[in-house]
């Protein structure tokens, strides 16, 4: 059965909703919605494996240990690797900023 990411989306305004799209061993994908969200400045991700990100729809920043703070179209898609300081600095609340994030474990 065809899923549709955009539609319908939950509500965000909260917290950040991860849902869950595909588990198989070594990939993880995900879609995240967020509606004005960021990561607090001093508890940075940092996994111990790489994660591609694209986002579909919305606006947001995301800030990379030693790349500094970018600026995300939908559209736009980016790699992080393994164990790179990371955090999201700012996301578009209306409408919503919808992610797909594809977890590379083992890697």
């Amino acid at each position: 059965m065809a899923v549709n990411l955009l539609t319908p989306l939950p509500d965000a305004r909260q917290a950040e909703v991860f849902t869950a799209l595909l588990a198989r061993p070594g990939v993880r994908i995900e879609r995240i919605v967020s509606q004005g969200q960021a990561t607090p400045e001093d508890a940075p991700y940092d996994q111990p494996h790489d994660e591609w990100v694209l986002l579909l729809a919305g606006t947001a920043r995301l800030w990379l240990d030693g790349s500094g703070e970018q600026a995300l179209a939908p559209g736009d898609a980016l790699l992080i690797p393994a164990h790179v300081r990371h955090r999201v600095t700012w996301t578009q609340a209306e409408p919503p900023t919808v992610w797909l994030a594809v977890h590379l474990e083992g890697t």
